[in-house]
């Protein structure tokens, strides 16, 4: 089944034109990884399924149902949530207090306090201090358990790596994996193509606001890869 079906969408920015005729479908359960140089529109593209931006034209179904006209915290109540890129913990609030602030819509799953700390084990001895004291590494756990606090359907990651150690990227993909297991379907834009790479289902390469390559990794060659990534 799909969970998410993105037909013919454009999106402007004004007059310009940031995505062309962008057409996927996510299904239940799986992780789909958006690769691209920066400016590509992965970013647009998330901010248009989480109802921070408009498209134009075309259509955006969650679950079967057109979303286009819902506005973002509803669709955060539906099922949808996102992890921005630069993860905009609040940096005066506590470690559980930003957790918490991501179950205010109570919508019920197997995910809380005691999960998302099991899930991420190095937030825990760190509970009572202020985002803001975090490392940029323990900052992008807490933003990711913050949202799977809202018991979300889909996760939208944005740029998860950015920045970030090699030993806390480590950490941030192992956590990947068990998201799909725990019913949670995953949407990551990234720019790390080989980490990405191992742990997606299928992959989608943005190349200046279009889709340039699209197939299961095992599927692509890294010469096929590299060109459209590139646009060569």
């Amino acid at each position: 089944m799909s969970i998410l079906e993105v037909r013919d969408v454009d999106v402007f920015y004004g007059d310009f034109q940031a995505l062309f005729s962008i057409s996927f479908t996510i299904e239940e359960g799986q992780t789909f990884a958006v690769i691209g140089a920066n400016g590509a529109g992965k970013s647009t593209m998330l901010r248009t399924i989480a109802g921070l931006s408009r498209p134009r034209s075309g259509q955006i179904l969650f679950e079967g149902e057109p979303v286009d006209h819902i506005s973002a915290h509803k669709r955060v109540a539906m099922g949808i949530s996102m992890v921005p890129e630069g993860r905009r913990v609040f940096p005066s609030l506590s470690v559980n207090e930003n957790l918490q602030v991501g179950g205010y819509g109570g919508r019920k799953g197997d995910w809380n306090l005691e999960s998302v700390y099991e899930l991420f084990a190095l937030l825990k001895p760190l509970a009572k201090r202020q985002a803001g004291s975090l490392s940029g590494g323990e900052q992008q756990a807490l933003a990711i358990g913050r949202a799977l606090m809202s018991n979300p359907r889909l996760v939208l990651l944005d740029e998860v790596s950015l920045g970030l150690a090699p030993v806390i990227i480590k950490r941030i993909y192992e956590a990947m994996v068990e998201l799909p297991s725990r019913g949670t379907t995953i949407l990551v834009v990234e720019q790390d193509v080989q980490h990405v790479l191992t742990v997606s289902d299928h992959v989608a390469c943005f190349l200046e606001g279009r889709i340039s390559l699209e197939g299961a990794p095992a599927e692509l060659k890294s010469d096929d890869i590299t060109a459209a990534y590139f646009g060569m």
